[in-house]
């Protein structure tokens, strides 16, 4: 993202006294975030929530996974999702919730970049290969994966995010982009 996005406090949701939490506090906490929970809807209406590892570049949130696994199937038939990350303490932290649009990422530089970041935010050693990534021999994957499949990989570019910042004062901001 070259801009940054407007912020607005909501405040039916907020403490007295409370101001919008600064953009770059969000886009640190995506950066250092090493989890997060995708929600996905199944074809029967029905949501799917997992958790999985996120990367943000450029301005979007990025992840992989198979075509075949439910979140797969999900954003195949309807590639609108959600992203959460944050903590689980109440009287502390910052949540984060983005919204938008999967899209699939098949772009080499770009792939070669999230890799890396994979390696050294996760230690998971994906290999880039034509549409996506792949997982080396030996690697930290599940026996039961395929070595020479691809998996294919995200990225969702916000339409909307959401932030839930707690402490001192509770302040709900909205980013829109």
């Amino acid at each position: 993202m070259t801009s940054q996005p407007v912020a607005e406090l909501h405040p039916d949701f907020s403490s007295a006294g409370a101001t919008p939490t600064p953009w770059r506090d969000v886009v640190s906490l995506l950066e250092r975030a090493e989890i997060f929970w995708i929600s996905t809807v199944r074809a029967d209406g029905r949501p799917h929530v997992t958790p999985l590892p996120a990367m943000w570049l450029d301005g979007a949130l990025h992840f992989s996974t198979g075509l075949d696994e439910q979140k797969g199937r999900n954003l195949g038939r309807n590639p609108n999702c959600i992203l959460t990350t944050g903590n689980n303490s109440y009287r502390q932290g910052l949540d984060v919730v983005v919204e938008g649009r999967a899209e699939r990422v098949t772009d080499r530089p770009t792939l070669v970049r999230l890799a890396e970041l994979w390696l050294s935010k996760i230690a998971w050693p994906y290999e880039v290969i034509e549409g996506g990534f792949r997982h080396p021999r030996g690697g930290p994957q599940p026996e039961t994966a395929e070595p020479d499949r691809v998996v294919p990989v995200f990225a969702v570019r916000p339409s909307k995010i959401l932030s839930f910042s707690r402490g001192e004062r509770f302040a709900q901001t909205r980013y829109r982009f």
